[in-house]
């Protein structure tokens, strides 16, 4: 793979000095970590199995059922004659010539519906290479900001429905340029995405994605301007999230984690409440991937001191214990001061909806980098009294079932898939998308008992959040 910060710096853009300091200790770390590192969790990392799914959902003390509403949002779920009406907007995609850049973007946005709302895998399947090339010209000549953007959108879908290992090495170079070159930061936001997709679905080995895990962790260190995107935060904060998306695909982070930190730690004084969030939760995977399963446990050895179940893998009743294997910031202390400041935010210059987001997402990443084997958190509270943290580990309910979300890569998978699919993720989900099963664990259906169970136990930290509320009183907005 070419080396990005050479290209960019050949092209005459500009890079912040924090970033060009850091290059020569990544490039000495990348070396270290591809000698050291163990294969890729893609595969063994992905699904529990339906016995340790069971025992979670059932598990009363332990957790709540959180809905994801926009998961389950289908308007397209009526649509009978969508296949024939895909096979119409490829067609009309395909006739190029014709078309006008009105006609493209109504193309565009159907397939985009559709694709996205419908497993359209077998409908696709022998039209890729023709779709693949109707969707690079459109980002190649950017007619028009939506028509890119559009097209960006469509190739993601592609490849995340086609599952075909030649995408990525046939689009890699084109969206890199389009992330560089665009004169539309919109469509270098859309780019960042759609590269990520690229990357994770389209056949990307380990080395092109540290390639591009890298190429987005300059981005966020030079705040966009290494892509003359400066302090623009959706392109800052497209980087973060897909850096952290492509992350959960790596077993071993220790070579990357120190530096790594550092640069979210730097965004977590944004203005924006979404670059923070996004860095944040970067934060709280790399603490994650600090431990890992402690080989060859033996449930006899419960009975030791620091034997509780903080120490076992949420969802996991086998005895699965986990164990620090490094450090993943130098400074915890300093991380720790950060994040409880920004779960207990006051500022009047932001509105209440973004303190209530802040405050739940920073208390529930601040729970993981005091203890790494505590997963993200719902419902979540602090006791102004104890400093406390209240909150219960989270099951989303998807329909009628309900998916463990205990661990920070899986909550950041979900997010991906769902920016991507939105009310189609069940669709794909049931019709067997290989992308989103390979992503997430398994799906279990919901009992009465354990939807009662997990109603009580959300009641209960709710009582707790009202509780904390009412001591608050400087949360007014002006």
């Amino acid at each position: 793979m070419p080396d990005l910060r050479r290209q960019v710096l050949e092209s005459g853009k500009t890079i912040s000095r924090k970033a060009a300091s850091r290059e020569g200790s990544r490039s000495a770390s990348r070396v270290s970590s591809a000698q050291h590192s163990r294969q890729s969790s893609r595969n063994a990392s992905r699904q529990p199995s339906d016995d340790e799914e069971t025992a979670s959902l059932s598990d009363s003390t332990a957790w709540s059922i959180a809905s994801l509403d926009d998961l389950n949002d289908n308007p397209d779920l009526g649509n009978v004659d969508w296949t024939q009406e895909l096979h119409d907007v490829i067609e009309d995609l395909l006739e190029r010539k014709r078309s006008s850049v009105q006609g493209r973007e109504a193309a565009l946005a159907a397939f985009c519906r559709i694709s996205k709302f419908h497993y359209v895998e077998e409908e696709i399947r022998i039209r890729i290479k023709d779709l693949l090339s109707v969707f690079l010209k459109s980002i190649k000549t950017q007619s028009s900001e939506r028509e890119t953007t559009l097209a960006l959108q469509a190739l993601e879908l592609l490849a995340i429905s086609a599952f075909d290992n030649t995408i990525y090495e046939n689009t890699e170079p084109l969206i890199t340029r389009t992330i560089r070159d665009s004169t539309s930061n919109s469509v270098k936001a859309a780019a960042i995405h759609c590269l990520s997709c690229c990357a994770a679905f389209g056949g990307a080995g380990e080395d092109s994605i540290f390639g591009q895990m890298t190429f987005f962790l300059d981005i966020v260190a030079s705040d966009g301007q290494s892509i003359d995107a400066t302090d623009d935060p959706d392109s800052v904060t497209a980087a973060i999230q897909e850096w952290g998306f492509l992350a959960t695909e790596i077993d071993d982070l220790e070579a990357e984690s120190e530096e790594a930190v550092q640069i979210f730690l730097d965004q977590l004084n944004s203005e924006h409440s979404q670059v923070q969030i996004a860095a944040g939760e970067n934060i709280a995977l790399l603490y994650e991937k600090s431990y890992s399963p402690q080989e060859d446990y033996n449930d006899q050895n419960s009975d030791e001191e620091d034997d509780s179940e903080e120490e076992l893998f949420s969802g996991d009743r086998g005895g699965t214990r986990l164990v620090k294997r490094y450090d993943a910031y130098h400074n915890t202390y300093e991380i720790e001061r950060e994040l409880q400041s920004l779960a207990t935010v006051h500022s009047k210059r932001i509105s209440k909806k973004q303190k209530k987001n802040l405050h739940s997402s920073f208390i529930s990443i601040l729970t993981t980098i005091e203890d790494p084997r505590r997963g993200p958190m719902y419902n979540t509270a602090i006791d102004q009294d104890t400093g406390r943290h209240y909150g219960s580990r989270a099951i989303v309910k998807i329909g009628d079932s309900a998916m463990n979300i205990d661990r920070w890569w899986k909550w950041i998978r979900l997010n991906t898939l769902r920016r991507i699919l939105r009310g189609g993720f069940s669709e794909h989900y049931y019709q067997g998308n290989r992308a989103v099963l390979d992503s997430l664990p398994v799906m279990m259906r919901i009992t009465a008992q354990t939807d009662r169970a997990g109603a009580r136990k959300a009641a209960k930290s709710r009582s707790h959040a009202r509780k904390w509320a009412a001591l608050d009183h400087s949360d007014e907005e002006i």
